[in-house]
């Protein structure tokens, strides 16, 4: 008969998920800051990808405070916000829609880590990991104030993607259309 499944179980399932969102999301943020036109979008992804660098730290040592190996699962849903997120790179690269595609991306990627580490975090709690559910809200709170700023960001770009301006500030950035 096979083990019965626990929540330590789904805990450790899930902190390997998010470990490998994580190491994606440093990839995707970095490529998205390549491709932004808008100075205050680059700097937001420059900024949190740096961020998520230190995030991947944090969860390695939660691994460590529950005496597991840190390991990464492939995690389908980061897969496919990634792929969907470059697919739209192709397709709006040089329009007036690009930032604001990129942002909504970026959002994308933030709504499910929040959920992830909102999760883990309760979880941890449950579980008795005190300083594995700190090192969860640190970087929970992390992730709902870029998606915070990214909020912010989207409304200007945006009203400028749907005057068919292009950047809505006046200088121009050294972003790269399309990379």
């Amino acid at each position: 008969m096979a083990k019965q499944k626990t929540l330590q179980d789904a805990f450790y399932e899930t902190l390997k998920d998010v470990y490998y969102a994580e190491k994606q999301s440093v990839k995707a943020l970095k490529k998205s800051a390549k491709a932004a036109e808008h100075d205050a979008l680059r700097q937001a992804f420059e900024t949190h990808a740096e961020e998520s660098a230190q995030q991947v730290e944090r969860l390695t040592q939660v691994f460590e405070i529950i005496g597991k190996p840190a390991r990464a699962k492939t995690c389908e849903a980061m897969q496919g916000i990634v792929s969907e997120m470059e697919e739209d790179l192709d397709d709006f690269a040089g329009s007036p829609a690009a930032d604001a595609v990129l942002a909504a991306c970026a959002q994308a990627v933030e709504h499910y880590e929040i959920a992830r580490y909102g999760t883990l975090k309760t979880w941890a709690e449950q579980l008795g990991y005190a300083d594995a559910a700190k090192l969860l809200d640190e970087t929970l709170q992390e992730e709902k104030t870029t998606d915070a700023l990214l909020s912010q960001i989207a409304g200007t770009i945006n009203a400028a993607a749907d005057a068919g301006e292009g950047e809505a500030e006046p200088a121009r950035g050294k972003g790269k259309k399309g990379a």
